[in-house]
């Protein structure tokens, strides 16, 4: 078939991949100059299946509304709110009931664990070169941090995750450059877990799309989407519609505006999650692989040869306005755990990004119900560690195949219930 893909970041360049490779004819349409330059360009870049959990959760309404004073609160509300912004939070109050969320958690790591199993495949396959490296460390700064932790831990041993609860001792053999004089209660380790450097997987995943024959339509939006005959598609730079048999929307945020005059209403919402990155001082004082915060809720990754802090979850107020203590936030965590191992004399780079969730936390893939029009959107905070196999299920489904793992759940009939 011919297969339109609209959006390519970290998704759309995934699920570029997997259609060319069952045969189809692939074009991407991206309404930036280049692949991954938005949600994809700067995320924490961790591949943790047992930690990807929806954000709806009991208790979580309760957690916002505590921090919505304090200054390093992971979870901010800006101003103003539109009126999508409130529906969202209404729908996502909504999904924080328990059976809701135990429902949505299983869900997501299934999802998570098939896509890790596809991310080693293409990338051994392929022998991909990227910015990678393995372990996971969540840092317990006090006792109430394990304690808090202690029901997320049941779920990644009925899980089958590996971890080990550590020392400080333990710890710093295992991440020696941490802070020596910081004191801290322990941590989890998570050896299986990894972080590697999403951007530059997608842009070296889009040369390989490319040699299997897809083209790339850079600086190309779509502006209206018809579903009549197969696909019509009206671009930004063309008065001519260009038809397809086929569309897979993965425009992130954008794609609830594209989708709704075909009758599809999608409640995403941009949280915008921050980043710096700077280039690394000294080696031995920066971290080996990734760690999290757990009282701030903020990553420090390994990203070759620099460091990359990321964190928070924003909702509402202007996209392009960077909020001041958010970013503070991420330099304070930095210089607690690793002090010295970046070199922000030099300028950092520091990002704000969003990322398009659903108010319940899972993504929808698969058929819109809408014939031709397929759907790979709503992955949130955990894009790059859905990729691989939310890709390979939509291709699965379009070939009419069943996918290989269990998607119950995952379609767009859940948000009509």
């Amino acid at each position: 078939m011919k297969i339109a893909v609209i959006g390519a970041g970290i998704i759309g360049v995934t699920t570029a991949y997997e259609l060319a490779c069952d045969g189809h004819d692939v074009t991407v349409l991206e309404r930036r100059s280049a692949a991954a330059e938005e949600t994809s360009f700067a995320n924490a870049g961790l591949v943790a299946p047992g930690y990807v959990t929806p954000w709806a959760a009991p208790g979580m309404p309760g957690k916002v509304f505590q921090h919505l004073l304090s200054r390093h609160a992971p979870i901010k509300v800006g101003l103003p709110l539109s009126t999508g912004e409130l529906t969202w939070m209404w729908k996502w109050y909504q999904s924080c009931k328990l059976d809701t969320y135990l429902a949505n958690r299983a869900r997501l790591q299934r999802l998570a664990f098939y896509s890790r199993d596809r991310l080693h495949h293409i990338t051994a396959e392929l022998k991909l070169d990227y910015e990678r490296s393995d372990g996971y460390v969540v840092l317990l700064r006090r006792e109430r941090d394990s304690q808090g932790v202690q029901p997320g831990l049941q779920v990644l041993r009925e899980a089958g995750v590996t971890f080990k609860e550590v020392s400080p001792e333990e710890t710093r053999k295992i991440e020696p450059a941490l802070n020596p004089d910081i004191s801290f209660f322990g941590a989890i380790h998570l050896p299986d877990d990894e972080v590697g450097n999403c951007r530059q997987f997608a842009l070296l995943l889009k040369s390989e799309t490319q040699r299997l024959g897809v083209k790339f339509q850079f600086n190309t939006q779509v502006t209206q989407m018809r579903a009549t005959q197969g696909i019509s598609l009206t671009l930004s730079n063309d008065t001519t519609p260009q038809a397809y048999d086929a569309a897979v929307v993965c425009a992130g945020v954008d794609s609830a505006s594209l989708l709704a005059p075909l009758g599809l209403k999608i409640p995403l919402a941009a949280v915008h999650g921050y980043s710096v990155s700077a280039t690394i001082r000294e080696p031995l004082n920066a971290p080996r692989s990734a760690v999290m915060d757990e009282r701030y809720k903020v990553a420090i990754s390994r990203m070759g040869n620099r460091v990359r802090v990321a964190g928070s979850a924003e909702i509402g107020g202007s996209p392009e306005h960077k909020r001041a203590n958010s970013l503070q936030t991420l330099y304070k965590v930095l210089h607690d755990w690793f002090p010295g191992a970046a070199n922000l004399a030099n300028g950092a780079q520091e990002w704000k990004g969003a990322r398009p969730m659903l108010p319940d936390g899972p993504p929808v893939l698969g058929s819109s119900g809408v014939s031709g029009v397929w759907l790979n959107l709503g992955h949130g905070s955990s894009g790059w560690a859905l990729s691989c196999g939310s890709a390979r299920i939509v291709a699965d489904q379009i070939r009419g195949k069943a996918p290989g793992v269990n998607v119950d759940g995952l379609g767009i009939e859940r948000l009509r219930t």
